[in-house]
């Protein structure tokens, strides 16, 4: 039995029922349409992003042997399981509300308690986040602790192998000293990886010191060259300067920025195959100042190359042509140039070279 009902623009008394009559046709042909047009743009923005990379994350699995936790703190399934409660919750409660409940207070009170339900797994994965990042801040406590209490033995390590090159403690013996050379360049190694890590340490946490001050980078380019000069003709790498006249002052941190021009250049040098040559630009755009430095070297596989900024990694061919490193200078780079208000870039071929460039705004 049909209740008689007014209709919106319909006189009062057109059955309900003669109104879905209507609609019967031209919402089909409406929803095809829509979904036609939908499913074409779906299509052309599937054609521009990176499938593989959209497949990989995906692969839940996967991603929680990455962040080496278990499924229930992996980030990807949380997502995916919220998702797949909230669909369900939506689905449910209008299934219920249409065709069983007639009642609104019956329907009322389901719906709070989906809600309260919601809320629930809502505070679950709440807190399976907040263990990732209550372990994240540990480890960045553990990392800082364990490299302040390297640096001390570090450098009374050093200071005792000097004294003993020295001489001043009794002779030594030229094979002698061939060790004590080797033991002072692995300390020295040790107090860079240690560097690394409490800069890191403070990236992380948010506490690395950046003063301003007003900086000609050319002449921390020429100052760091000059340092670094015998160990590049030791290298047998020619390195090349060409800089615009007449530069602009930048305002940063000294230290900083020579930290990351210590490790662009160190890269560049490092991996240039015999008889390279290492090419550096400094030049003005608009309200920034560009550095480039480009090498003929190893260069870095297409496929390693979205990876190069990240903590810890080092691409395959490199490892082949240099075992040390820590592969953090990229990484600590990047985020003292952003800190500093810059943009760091690289373009790069296997086997051809790199170039690695980052801008400082000009001071105002």
């Amino acid at each position: 039995m049909f209740r008689l009902v007014g209709a919106p623009g319909l006189e009062p008394g057109i059955a309900r029922s003669q109104s879905v009559n209507v609609n019967h046709y031209t919402t089909p042909r409406i929803l095809k349409y829509t979904f036609l047009f939908s499913f074409s743009q779906f299509i052309d923005i599937m054609k521009l992003v990176d499938s593989k990379k959209i497949l990989d994350q995906l692969n839940i699995f996967a991603q929680c042997k990455k962040y080496k936790v278990a499924l229930w703190q992996c980030p990807q399934f949380l997502f995916l399981l919220m998702g797949i409660i909230i669909i369900g919750t939506v689905v449910i409660s209008y299934t219920i509300g249409i065709h069983y409940i007639g009642d609104p207070v019956i329907l009322a009170l389901i719906v709070l308690g989906l809600t309260i339900i919601l809320f629930i797994v809502a505070f679950i994965i709440t807190r399976s986040f907040e263990r990732l990042a209550e372990a994240n801040r540990m480890k960045s406590e553990f990392i800082d602790i364990v490299s302040h209490q390297l640096r001390s033995p570090l450098t009374n390590l050093k200071w005792a192998i000097e004294i003993l090159m020295s001489g001043e403690l009794g002779k030594i013996e030229a094979q002698q000293t061939e060790y004590f050379k080797i033991l002072k360049e692995n300390i020295g190694r040790m107090e860079e990886l240690v560097s690394d890590l409490l800069t890191v340490s403070r990236i992380e946490t948010a506490t690395l010191p950046l003063r301003g001050d007003k900086i000609l980078l050319e002449n921390l380019i020429n100052h760091f060259l000059k340092e670094a000069e015998p160990f590049i003709k030791a290298s047998n790498i020619e390195v090349k300067l060409k800089a615009e006249k007449n530069l602009p002052e930048i305002f940063a941190d000294p230290f900083q920025i020579r930290l990351v021009l210590e490790n662009l250049i160190d890269n560049a040098v490092h991996y240039v195959k015999n008889k390279g040559k290492v090419e550096m630009k400094l030049e003005r755009r608009g309200n920034d100042i560009y550095f480039e430095i480009k090498d003929s070297g190893v260069g870095i596989p297409q496929e390693d190359q979205k990876y190069i900024f990240q903590k810890f990694f080092r691409a395959k061919n490199i490892l082949r042509h240099q075992t040390q490193g820590s592969g953090l200078g990229l990484f600590i780079a990047k985020a003292i140039i952003k800190k500093s208000g810059g943009e760091i870039g690289f373009e790069s071929e296997e086997n051809k070279g790199s170039t690695f460039w980052f801008t400082l705004p000009i001071k105002s």
